[in-house]
């Protein structure tokens, strides 16, 4: 998803999300992919010294809470296919192991502060009042587009009057 240009919300001004779970009944749940973390993994979280993968704010909510996306599939058991080759989640315990062993590279990785979540039919709404466009996610913007640059280049490959609103000035005012 990507954030229409005059979206007030400071959490989501001129993001890209990427849905790692939406359904009626219970909501979605996903990641700001834009929004780069001022601090590195190692300094918080035990275990990743040297493991240079980037840390992101996903998100408002909860975020005491740490959550990963990667792109090494079945290595990682209990992760979950997001759209072809980009996986969220798995064990933990292996996923440190993995790092240790070097079995794993940070460019394979983006880790998240927090989250983006929606009770059921709040993001439907936001949907109808064009909050949000819709795009499919893929794999390389997770882990081969620059994040500060992604929300202009998703709306420019969309086309049409999508790659005009990348000129759009963040403050209409100053138009």
């Amino acid at each position: 998803m990507v954030a229409e240009p005059f979206m007030e919300d400071p959490n989501f001004k001129r993001t890209v999300i990427v849905l790692a779970q939406h359904n009626e009944e219970d909501g979605s749940f996903g990641f700001v992919l834009t929004r780069q973390a001022p601090l590195a993994l190692e300094n918080v979280i035990d275990g990743f010294d040297g493991f240079e993968a980037p840390l992101y704010i996903g998100g408002p909510v909860a975020i005491d809470t740490l959550h990963y996306l990667h792109s090494v599939g079945e290595l990682l058991p209990g992760s979950v296919e997001v759209v072809p080759g980009l996986y969220w989640g798995g064990n933990f315990d292996i996923l440190q192991q993995l790092v240790h062993d070097g079995k794993v590279r940070p460019e394979q990785f983006k880790f998240f502060l927090g989250y983006s979540g929606w009770d059921a039919g709040q993001l439907e709404e936001e949907m109808e009042d064009d909050s949000w466009i819709v795009h499919p996610a893929k794999a390389r913007y997770v882990f081969k587009t620059e994040s500060m640059s992604l929300w202009k280049k998703v709306l420019q490959e969309k086309g049409g009057d999508y790659a005009m609103m990348v000129n759009f000035p963040e403050n209409p005012i100053l138009n």
